[in-house]
C-alpha cells in the first residue's frame, strides 16, 4: 500500500494545503465555545449589550472564515484524490498491458476489472477523506481537551480519561475489520466473474434452459457476499454506539460535576456551556474519525489488492530489445527444439518442435483438439515465452526483439473474434492506424467481406455493437481476417479462424490470400484438412509433438495420425451426402 503513494508526487502541494486549511477551520471552531462563554458570562449575565453584539459579530466572522477554509480544503483534497486515482489507474492499465496472456488468465479478467473500478474508487474515497479529516479530527479532540483544562482542571480530567477509552475501541475495531474488508472484495471478485460469465454466455444458458441454475448460482455468490458484508458491517457499526456510550457518559459527568461547580461558584455558567460544547465537538469529530477509519480501512485493503497487481513481474520486458533487422538471415522463421509448459502444469504442452518457414511459403498446422497447435503459434508473437529451445525470426532470437518491433512484422488472427464497438473502419484501423479507405476495402475483398459490408448502411462506416452482436459469426470472422490483412504483415498467422466459414467461402479466402500483391509468409492452423490441403507444407501435431511434416500426398503415405484425420473427415462427408 505504501508504494502507491508515489502516485501522489504530482499533488504534493494539494496534499499539504488540504489538511492545512482543515486545521485552520478546526482552529476557528475551537474558539467558538470560548466566545460563547464570554458572551454568556459577560454579556447575558452582566447585561452588557455591547459585549453580546461584539461576540455575536465575532461568531459570524469565525463561521465565514471557517466555511471558506473548509471549501478550500475540500477542493485541494478532491483534486489530490482524483489526480492520484487518474495516475494510478493509468499505471495499472499500462502494467496490465505488459503482463503475458497466461499471467492475465491466471489473475482473471473479472478480478482485474474489480480492482480497476471498485477497489480504485474505494481507495480514492479513502484518500479524499483522510486528507480532510485525519488531521482535523485529532486536532479538535486534543485541542478541546487542552482548552477544557484551561477552563477547569477537574473537568479536564474527565476529557483526559475519555480519550484513551475511545482510542482503544476505535483501533480495536479497525484491526478486526481490515482483513474482513479484503474478504469482501474477494467475494466481489467472484460475483463479478459470475456475472461476466453469465452475460457472455447468455445464449448458451438459454439454449440449454439453464436460467434457473444461473440464477441459483448467482444467488449463492450474492448471499456469500452479503454474509461477509453483514459480518464486517455489524462489527464496524458497533463503533458508533460504543463511542456514543463513552462520550455521553463523559458528558453526563461534565454536566453533573459542572452543575455542582456552578452552584458553589467554582465555575461560571458560560464556562459550563463551553465545556459541553467542547464535549459535543469531541463527540462529532470522533464519530467522523470513526467513519474515516472505516473508510480508510477499506481503502488500505483495496490498496493492497492494487499493489499486488503492480507487484506482478511481467514474464518479459516489452520496453527493451533490438528494433533493427538483419538482411542476411537464412530462413524467415526457425523453430529450434522449442518446448512450452503452462504455469502449474506437470507436463509440457509442446516439446521438441523444430521447423523452418521461408518468405513466400505457406505452412499448414493440423491436429486434434489439445495437440498444441495454438500454443505453438502463440509463442511466435510472444503471447507466451518458450520454456526451452529458441524461435528465430529473421536471424534474431525473438526474445532479443523489442516486443513492438517483433509484433510489427506479423499479424495473428485468432479463432475467438474480438471486435470493438465502433465502425468497421475503426476496427480494421486497430491493426494499421494509417490505413486508407482503399487499403481497408482491399482487405475486405481479400477476406470476402466487402459484399456484405457494402450492403450495410454507411459501408465501412457501419457501427458495430459491443462484441459485434449485429453481425453473424461468419461475418465477424471474415472481418477478423481482414483486420489481420490490412497491415500487410510479413508473417500472417491464421489460428483456426476459418471455423465459422462455409467450405466455399473458406476456399475463396485462401485463394485470395495467395494473390495478395506483396511478399509474405503464412501459417494456417486448422482442424479441417480442406483448409490446409494446398499448403506448401503441412505439420501434423499430436500430443504436443510433431507427428509428421510434408505435403498432403506425402503425409497420407507416411503419417498415420494425418491419415486418420483425413479418413474421419471423409467419413463425415460421406455421412452428410447420405443424409442429403
Amino acid at each position: 500500500m505504501k508504494k502507491l503513494f508515489v502516485y501522489l508526487k504530482n499533488y504534493k502541494l494539494e496534499c499539504v494545503l488540504g489538511p492545512l486549511f482543515k486545521l485552520l477551520e478546526a482552529l476557528f471552531d475551537l474558539f467558538v465555545p470560548l466566545v460563547m462563554a464570554k458572551m454568556i458570562d459577560e454579556g447575558v449575565s452582566g447585561e452588557a449589550g455591547s459585549v453580546i453584539f461584539k461576540m455575536g459579530a465575532l461568531l459570524v466572522l469565525l463561521a465565514v472564515i471557517g466555511l471558506t477554509c473548509s471549501i478550500t480544503a475540500q477542493y485541494f483534497a478532491a483534486k489530490a484524490a482524483t489526480g492520484f486515482s487518474k495516475e494510478l489507474r493509468s499505471a495499472l492499465f499500462k502494467h496490465i498491458q505488459k503482463l503475458s496472456v497466461s499471467q492475465i488468465g491466471e489473475t482473471g479478467s473479472s478480478t482485474l476489472i474489480t480492482r480497476l473500478t471498485s477497489d480504485l474508487n474505494q481507495l480514492q474515497a479513502g484518500i479524499n477523506m483522510a486528507l480532510r479529516l485525519f488531521l482535523r479530527s485529532p486536532f479538535i479532540v486534543i485541542g478541546a481537551v487542552i482548552l477544557s483544562f484551561t477552563i477547569d482542571i477537574k473537568e479536564g480530567f474527565i476529557f483526559a480519561v475519555m480519550i484513551p477509552l475511545l482510542s482503544i475501541v476505535i483501533f480495536s475495531i479497525m484491526l478486526i475489520t481490515m482483513p474482513l474488508y479484503k474478504k469482501v472484495q474477494a467475494s466481489l471478485d467472484k460475483l463479478t466473474r459470475r456475472t461476466e460469465e453469465n452475460i457472455a454466455g447468455i445464449r448458451v444458458i438459454r439454449a440449454f434452459n439453464k436460467e434457473d441454475d444461473a440464477v441459483r448460482d448467482f444467488k449463492e455468490d450474492n448471499n456469500l457476499l452479503k454474509k461477509v458484508q453483514m459480518k464486517v458491517g455489524s462489527i464496524a457499526a458497533s463503533m458508533n454506539p460504543l463511542t456514543y456510550l463513552i462520550l455521553n457518559a463523559a458528558l453526563l459527568f461534565v454536566v453533573w460535576f459542572g452543575g455542582v461547580q456552578v452552584e458553589i461558584g467554582g465555575l461560571k455558567t458560560g464556562q459550563l456551556i463551553a465545556l459541553i460544547n467542547y464535549m459535543t465537538q469531541i463527540l462529532t469529530e470522533l464519530i467522523k474519525l470513526a467513519d474515516t477509519i472505516i473508510l480508510t480501512t477499506k481503502a488500505v485493503a483495496c490498496g493492497d489488492r492494487l499493489q499486488s497487481i503492480l507487484d506482478t513481474v511481467p514474464e518479459f520486458d516489452i520496453e527493451t530489445g533490438v528494433d533493427t533487422i538483419k538482411t542476411d538471415y537464412e530462413h524467415l522463421l526457425i523453430f529450434d527444439n522449442v518446448s512450452y509448459t503452462y504455469p502449474g502444469a506437470s507436463e509440457e504442452a509442446v516439446s521438441d518442435i523444430s521447423f523452418t518457414l521461408d518468405m513466400g511459403e505457406t505452412i499448414g498446422i493440423i491436429g486434434s483438439t489439445g495437440s498444441g497447435k495454438s500454443t505453438l503459434v502463440h509463442m511466435i508473437p510472444r503471447f507466451m515465452d518458450t520454456s526451452g529451445g529458441s524461435i528465430i525470426y529473421k536471424g534474431i532470437n525473438i526474445k532479443d526483439y523489442k516486443i513492438s518491433t517483433l509484433r510489427g512484422y506479423m499479424s495473428i488472427v485468432l479463432q475467438r473474434v474480438s471486435l470493438l464497438s465502433g465502425s468497421i473502419r475503426d476496427n480494421l484501423k486497430v491493426s494499421a492506424s494509417s490505413a486508407s479507405d482503399e487499403e481497408i476495402i482491399y482487405a475486405l475483398k481479400i477476406s470476402e467481406s466487402y459484399e456484405f459490408v457494402s450492403q450495410k448502411k454507411g459501408g465501412i462506416s457501419f457501427k458495430l455493437t459491443e462484441n459485434a452482436k449485429n453481425l453473424s459469426g461468419g461475418q465477424k470472422q471474415r472481418l477478423n481476417i481482414a483486420r489481420g490483412i490490412v497491415r500487410k504483415p510479413e508473417l500472417l498467422i491464421l489460428d483456426d479462424c476459418f471455423s465459422a466459414l462455409d467450405y466455399k467461402t473458406d476456399a475463396a479466402v485462401r485463394k485470395n490470400l495467395k494473390s495478395m500483391g506483396y511478399p509474405h509468409a503464412s501459417i494456417i492452423v486448422s482442424q479441417r484438412v480442406s483448409t490446409i490441403l494446398d499448403c506448401d507444407r503441412i505439420i501434423v501435431m499430436d500430443d504436443g509433438h510433431i507427428a509428421g511434416e510434408g505435403s498432403h500426398e506425402e503425409l497420407l503415405k507416411t503419417c498415420d495420425v494425418y491419415r486418420d484425420i483425413c479418413e474421419s473427415q471423409k467419413i463425415i462427408s460421406d455421412a452428410e451426402e447420405e443424409i442429403e
